[in-house]
């Protein structure tokens, strides 16, 4: 059997959206930084970030700063929701990769109903902006039609492999899909042979749905803000490097080997920063 890739952990390092009022939300800039450091030193090679619509210019670029100074973490900016101008000053500050979503967003959380369109146009837009500032994209995956539009990209020479995909499940609204191993495998089906496909789950099935996603050799992302808790009802994590710790465990348990950050900025295609 061949030697499968090393298994590239995401940490989600933003605030819960599905539980609001967790304590061990990233509520600052500071416990961002923190909590992003934490997830690296347990094994993550990509941080997701996003101040849930609040962090000031001022605050992203120290976030970003202190994250290259300090670990060897692929830095990933997330908020796909909002529109390309109120993305640009972030942007400009080079992250490794940018969260795309490939569809509309239709979610539905406690305290927040989200509807906003995506257009062809816009996903243009973004690849050029990526290719403009050297950024990879993630391309965020929520049904058949993201994997049209990807391939839309494709066709128009705008989008080019290696493509880092994620897929969502359980994440409420309408563009939710469950977190069933028959729906991951089921998904996994319709993606691209150079597609690298990553896993994220807003549920309690989180830790099940990336177990499988690590055994089938995909990789998988895990962290507060797609769900807080370590085991449910009894226990938040204590932070996201809690939660990667685990899945750490799960893969040497298994002898699937964990991607360094700079495996996987060679699996990916990210330049070094």
């Amino acid at each position: 059997m061949a030697k499968q890739q090393g298994l590239i952990i995401t940490s989600t390092v933003a605030p819960s959206w599905i539980y609001p009022d967790a304590k061990n939300n990233a509520k600052t800039a500071d416990d961002a930084i923190e909590e992003a450091i934490s997830a690296w030193k347990a094994g993550a090679a990509v941080v997701h970030i996003h101040g849930k619509m609040n962090f000031t210019e001022d605050e992203w670029k120290r976030v970003i700063k202190t994250l290259r100074d300090k670990t060897d973490a692929i830095v990933q900016v997330g908020l796909s929701s909002l529109p390309i101008p109120d993305r640009l000053p972030v942007v400009k500050m080079k992250p490794d990769m940018l969260s795309i979503i490939l569809n509309h967003h239709d979610e539905a959380f406690p305290q927040l109903t989200m509807s906003v369109l995506h257009g062809r146009e816009e996903l243009e837009e973004y690849c050029r902006v990526c290719t403009k500032y050297s950024i990879k994209p993630e391309w965020e995956v929520w049904h058949p039609g993201s994997n049209w539009n990807l391939n839309y990209l494709v066709d128009k020479k705008l989008a080019k492999p290696p493509h880092f995909v994620t897929l969502f499940f359980d994440w409420p609204g309408g563009i939710w899909s469950p977190a069933t191993p028959e729906e991951l495998l089921h998904r996994l089906k319709q993606q691209r042979e150079d597609s690298i496909c990553s896993v994220s789950i807003m549920s309690q099935a989180q830790t099940q749905i990336a177990a499988m996603s690590l055994l089938l050799g995909h990789h998988l992302r895990v962290g507060t803000e797609d769900n807080p808790y370590y085991s449910f009802p009894d226990r938040l994590a204590k932070d996201s490097g809690e939660l990667v710790a685990r899945m750490v465990r799960i893969a040497k348990d298994v002898g699937r080997e964990v991607a360094k950050p700079a495996e996987a900025r060679a699996v990916i295609g990210i330049r070094n920063s």
